[in-house]
């Protein structure tokens, strides 16, 4: 069965080389549910298939336009040798032969990792510490007593 219109404006939109979600909005999907659409149609068989035959079509024509001499195509190897993501980021944010922005980039999503954000932890989290603190100071209180004269319930 072929593919739908707007399954093969994607396809050929991600051939062209747009991301999953540009590529979903350029097809006529929502913008807010674009990057869901995207993930979801790059999985559908039919679309994999699509996107294959127009691969290897793509392979055997003369490209279009060369590359940038400074970019360097992505290396699945390389990344597949980190099981930690910290740690490729590291590898990414340290590795000199990668484009600047890449390594801003890999720089950029680490910083949670190393550093607290200032302003973390609200009021509520600062007045929970302070009652720890305090608390530690004292024993809590009994509880009333619910018996009245005589040890019987009024």
């Amino acid at each position: 069965m072929a593919l739908t219109g707007k399954k093969r404006l994607f396809a050929d939109a991600v051939v062209a080389g747009k991301s999953n979600r540009d590529a979903a909005i350029a097809a006529g999907y929502s913008a807010k549910t674009a990057s869901a659409a995207g993930s979801r149609l790059v999985k559908d068989p039919k679309v994999v298939e699509y996107l294959k035959e127009r691969n290897k079509g793509a392979k055997t024509a003369p490209p279009a336009a060369a590359a940038p001499a400074t970019s360097k195509p992505f290396n699945l190897g390389l990344a597949l040798q980190h099981d930690d993501p910290k740690a490729f980021l590291k590898a990414a944010m340290n590795d000199l032969e990668l484009d600047p922005r890449q390594r801003i980039d890999a720089a950029k999503a680490l910083m949670p990792f190393v550093h607290q954000k200032l302003g973390e932890g609200g009021k509520k989290d600062q007045q929970n510490e302070a009652a720890k603190k305090v608390a530690s100071r004292f024993s809590p209180a009994a509880p009333p007593k619910l018996v009245a004269a005589g040890g019987k319930k009024i």
